[in-house]
C-alpha cells in the first residue's frame, strides 16, 4: 500500500522510511493540538524524571565520546583516509575550514553570544557550591568557563562523532547516506531491514525536531528584536508570522537549489557575521576584549576535566537541567544532519585530519566569539551602565539579549537591524539545508530527486516549530527543552553503538597488526663474576658476556601494504609484481636502519 501511494505521488525515495517518518511527524501535531494539555503534563512528567535520574548520562556520554575521537585519531587509524588509500582531498584546506565553519555554528552564535555569560555571571552555576558571588570578576571568570565549556569542544564532539562515522561508512565502504549504514558492522544486510529502517524514521524525526528547536529559538529572538525596535508584542501571533516568513524563505531557497541557495545566502551571512564581531571589538574597550578572550580560553582548558565530569552533586540545584543536558539533547537530534554534510565534504581526509579540524577549527572561532561577546557584557555591567542582568536574568528575557547589549554600542538601531537579519538568513539556511539532507537521508542516495519532497521536510520543520512554540501548553523556551530532552536519549544510546561499530570496521579493514619482534640479547653478567664462572667447570659461559651483546640480527619488517615477491622476477612477469625498493617500513619512512656489531675482545 505505501509502495502504491508513493508511486501515485511520484516519489522518489524509500517508501517505509518517509512515510514512517512523515507519519510519526503528523502523528505529533495533530496529538498536541488536540490532546494539548495531557500531553504537555506526559511530557513536564517524563522529562522532570528523565532529568533527575539520567541527567548525569548526558553529561558523561559527552565526555566519553570526546575521549573515543582523542583515541582514534592519536591511535594507529588515525592515518585511515576517509575514501580511496590514493584519493587527495576534494576540498584545499582553507575551503574545507571555511566550509567547517559554515556548518551549523551561526545558529548557536548569535542567540547565545550574549545570553550564556550574562546569564552565568548574574547567577553563577556554581554559586552554591563554591561561594561565587553574582556580578563579581569570581562569577565572569566561571561563567566564561561554563560557556566555552558548552559551545567549543563538547558542542563539536556530538557533532564530530556521527560525522566521521558518515565520512567512512559512506566514503571507505560506499554505504548509502543514512545512520542505519553506520550500523552495517553490527547489522550487515540487515540495515535494509525493519531495524535499519527504524533506525532511520528515528533519525529523521529527530532531526527535524532539532532544527525545530532551533529555528524556535531562532523565532524567539527576531521577536525579541522586533519587539524593542519597533514595539510589536511578543505572543504566539507574531510568533506564527515569523516561523511562516522564515519557512517561506527557506522553500525559496530549497528550490534555487544549494549553489543558487545555501550557498549562496551562507557565505553572505558568514562575512555579515564576522563584521559584527569586528564591530564590537573596535567600538567596545579592545585591550579589556582582547585580554579577556585569551585569558578565557587559558582558564576553560585548566579547568576542562572538572567541569566535563561535574554533575552539582552535593548543591543539586539542578541548574545543569536547563543548561548543560538541554544543550547536549538539542545538539545531538540535530547531528545526523551536520554529520552528513561534513562528511561529504571531508572526503580524501585521514581520520587524524578530519578529527582535529573538526574539532579544532569551529571551537576555535567559538572561543574568540563568545570571548569577545561575553567580556563586552561583563564590561557593561562592571565598568559600564549595566542592566543586561536585570533584562536577562531578572525578567527572563534570553532571547532579548543580543539587543539589549547593542543599546550600548553606536548606531544599535542599524547595528540591531543587521543582527535580526543574521538571525533570519542563519536560520533560513538552516531550514533549507535540513530539508536536503533529511530528503537524502530518507532516499538513501544523492542523485536528483523531485523537489516537492525537500519542499514536505522543510514544512514539516516550520510545522513542529509552531507546533513547539504556540501549540504545545508551556510554550517558549520551556517547552523546547522539555520536549528535546526526551528526543535526544535515544540518540545518546546510539552514539555508544556509532563507536563500537567504526572501531569495529577499522579493525576489519586496517588488520591486525603482528605481534612486535625484537631481538635478543645474551645474559651480561658483572666482570668479576664471569672471571669466577670461567674458571669454574661446572657453569656453560658460552651464552654470557659482560658487555652487552645481542644474540640475532636486528628483525626487518616488511611494508605489510607491498606484496613479498621474488627480487629475481621479471618486470613483465605475467601475475608478477616486482619488490618495490622502499618496501621495508625504514625505507619508506626515511629512518636508517641500525645494525650492532659485536663488541671487540
Amino acid at each position: 500500500m505505501l509502495t502504491r501511494l508513493h508511486d501515485t505521488l511520484r516519489l522518489r525515495t524509500s517508501p517505509a522510511i518517509f512515510f514512517g517518518a512523515a507519519g510519526v511527524i503528523v502523528l505529533f501535531v495533530i496529538a498536541t493540538i488536540a490532546f494539548t494539555e495531557p500531553l504537555d503534563a506526559a511530557v513536564t512528567s517524563a522529562s522532570d524524571w528523565l532529568l533527575a535520574q539520567f541527567g548525569w548520562f548526558y553529561i558523561l556520554g559527552v565526555t566519553i565520546f570526546l575521549a573515543f575521537l582523542i583515541f582514534i585519531a592519536v591511535g594507529r587509524f588515525g592515518r585511515v583516509k576517509l575514501g580511496p588509500d590514493d584519493e587527495p582531498p576534494e576540498h584545499s584546506g582553507l575551503a574545507w575550514f571555511s566550509m567547517l565553519f559554515a556548518a551549523g555554528i551561526g545558529t548557536i552564535l548569535m542567540f547565545w553570544g550574549v545570553a550564556e555569560p550574562i546569564s552565568h555571571f548574574g547567577e553563577p552555576p556554581r554559586g552554591a557550591s563554591l561561594g561565587i558571588e553574582a556580578g563579581t570578576p569570581a562569577a565572569a571568570v566561571d561563567a566564561m568557563n561554563f560557556t566555552l565549556y558548552h559551545f567549543t569542544l563538547h558542542t563539536w564532539t556530538i557533532f564530530t562523532l556521527p560525522a566521521l562515522c558518515f565520512a567512512y561508512f559512506i566514503h571507505k565502504r560506499n554505504l548509502p547516506p543514512r545512520v542505519s549504514s553506520i550500523f552495517q558492522p553490527i547489522l550487515g544486510e540487515r540495515i535494509h531491514g525493519p531495524i535499519g529502517k527504524t533506525i532511520d524514521i528515528v533519525a529523521i524525526v529527530g532531526t527535524v525536531f532539532g532544527i525545530a528547536v532551533s529555528i524556535g529559538l531562532g523565532t524567539l529572538q527576531i521577536n525579541g528584536g522586533l519587539s524593542q525596535l519597533f514595539g510589536i508584542p511578543e505572543n504566539a501571533g507574531w510568533q506564527l508570522i515569523i516561523i511562516g516568513v522564515v519557512t517561506g524563505v527557506a522553500l525559496i531557497s530549497v528550490s534555487l537549489g544549494l549553489d543558487k541557495g545555501i550557498k549562496v545566502l551562507s557565505n553572505a551571512n558568514i562575512i555579515v557575521a564576522i563584521c559584527l564581531l569586528i564591530f564590537i571589538v573596535i567600538a567596545g574597550p579592545t585591550l579589556f576584549l582582547l585580554k579577556g578572550t585569551i585569558e578565557a580560553f587559558g582558564s576553560y582548558l585548566v579547568n576542562l576535566p572538572e567541569l566535563a565530569l561535574w554533575n552539582d552533586t552535593f548543591a543539586d540545584t539542578g541548574w545543569q537541567s536547563g543548561w548543560t543536558v538541554f544543550y547536549w539533547a538539542w545538539t545531538i537530534t540535530w547531528s545526523p544532519f551536520v554529520g552528513i554534510f561534513i562528511a561529504r565534504i571531508s572526503k580524501g581526509r585521514t581520520i587524524r585530519q578530519f578529527v582535529s579540524g573538526v574539532l579544532a577549527v569551529p571551537a576555535g572561532f567559538s572561543v574568540i566569539w563568545f570571548g569577545i561577546f561575553g567580556f563586552a557584557s561583563f564590561d557593561i555591567e562592571l565598568n559600564g551602565e549595566g542592566g543586561l542582568v536585570d533584562r536577562v536574568v531578572t525578567d527572563g528575557d534570553i532571547p532579548g539579549a543580543l539587543f539589549a547589549f547593542l543599546e550600548h554600542y553606536p548606531l544599535p538601531f542599524f547595528v540591531s537591524i543587521v543582527a535580526i537579519v543574521l538571525v533570519v538568513v542563519f536560520f533560513v539556511t538552516s531550514v533549507d539545508s535540513a530539508a536536503l539532507i533529511t530528503d537524502t537521508m530518507a532516499n538513501g542516495h544523492e542523485d536528483f530527486n523531485p523537489l516537492g519532497q525537500r519542499i514536505f521536510w522543510a514544512l514539516s520543520i516550520g510545522i513542529i516549530t509552531a507546533t513547539l512554540l504556540v501549540f504545545s501548553g508551556t510554550g517558549g523556551l520551556e517547552a523546547l527543552e522539555k520536549t528535546i530532552i526526551l528526543v535526544g536519549l535515544p540518540f545518546f544510546i546510539m552514539g555508544y553503538f556509532q563507536m563500537y561499530a567504526l572501531y569495529r570496521a577499522l579493525r576489519e579493514d586496517a588488520g591486525e597488526l603482528p605481534p612486535m619482534r625484537t631481538r635478543h640479547w645474551k645474559k651480561v653478567l658483572p666482570p668479576e663474576e664471569y672471571a669466577r664462572r670461567q674458571d669454574e667447570d661446572e657453569h656453560d659461559t658460552s651464552d654470557t658476556v659482560v658487555d652487552p651483546e645481542a644474540a640475532d640480527e636486528v628483525p626487518v619488517m616488511a611494508d605489510p601494504y607491498v606484496d613479498e615477491v621474488d627480487a629475481s622476477a621479471a618486470d613483465d612477469s605475467p601475475g608478477r609484481r616486482r619488490r618495490l625498493p622502499e618496501g621495508t617500513i625504514s625505507s619508506r619512512t626515511g629512518s636508517a636502519k641500525i645494525t650492532y656489531g659485536r663488541a671487540e675482545d
